[in-house]
């Protein structure tokens, strides 16, 4: 069986799962919707921005790219119930790929956080949030690229450990100078310049910066593409170190 073959079936049966089991989906809208609606709007007063579509310009870019990230990073805990379940051990008897395995959970996280992303994005217009169609569209690429490298890296974390246990305080520990380095809820230019420069080794900070320059209109900043070369070299490097895993795993 083809690589593109295998990747659909198992795309298909993790997404048929998850819309079997909605509550998840709720979940994963609810956290994001609170920080729209209930930290947002300090954003105007706080930035002294002009407008609230201003603040929400600022702001959505950031709360897209926190989606991404946590959305991804979390992806291992449900891969570890599969192997619990015997689904990783049984694979060992069909014809698909460890690639395909890894690509089609992978794949229909981002779908799901591109779902996320329409819906904040819409949600957001009536505060004031504008955006070129053809903008949003790269900066969804953007997102998707890095809802792709965290959730591979993620899976190939859980095969690597096999625990929940030591899974959850590892991510935890990772996520947390992620989001604070990355300037998500505040930009880093608001920053001690130390720390702006701390900043810079961390590859969501130029997400951040890109998918803002992106939601402005600035699709032409050196910062755009300097982030889509760095995801993107991100997100290829974890999807054949976790396609490895796999291989390691279900032999």
């Amino acid at each position: 069986m083809d690589t593109a073959r295998g990747t659909w079936l198992i795309f298909h049966r993790q997404l048929t799962q998850l819309i079997r089991n909605p509550v998840w989906i709720f979940l994963g809208i609810f956290e994001p919707l609170t920080y729209l609606l209930l930290f947002a709007p300090l954003l105007k007063s706080a930035l002294g921005a002009s407008s609230s579509g201003e603040a929400y310009t600022m702001f959505v870019p950031g709360l897209l790219v926190l989606l991404a990230i946590f959305g991804g990073l979390f992806q291992g805990f449900g891969l570890l119930v599969e192997l619990r379940a015997g689904v990783i051990e049984r694979s060992r008897v069909t014809p698909i790929s460890r690639l395909a395995m890894l690509l089609g959970r992978s794949l229909r996280d981002v779908v799901v956080l591109l779902c996320q992303c329409v819906l904040i994005t819409l949600l957001a217009l009536p505060f004031g949030l504008r955006v070129h169609l053809v903008d949003l569209l790269l900066a969804f690429l953007l997102v998707s690229l890095i809802a792709l490298s965290t959730s591979a890296a993620s899976n190939g974390v859980a095969l690597a450990l096999k625990s929940e246990a030591t899974l959850s305080p590892i991510i935890n520990t990772i996520s947390q100078p992620l989001l604070l380095l990355s300037g998500i809820l505040l930009p880093m230019a608001l920053a001690p310049l130390w720390l702006q420069h701390v900043a810079k080794w961390n590859p969501f900070s130029w997400a951040v910066g890109g998918m803002r320059a992106l939601f402005a209109g600035d699709v032409g900043a050196d910062v755009v593409w300097q982030s889509v070369t760095i995801v993107a070299v991100l997100a290829a490097a974890a999807v054949v170190w976790s396609s490895r895993q796999f291989g390691r795993s279900v032999r």
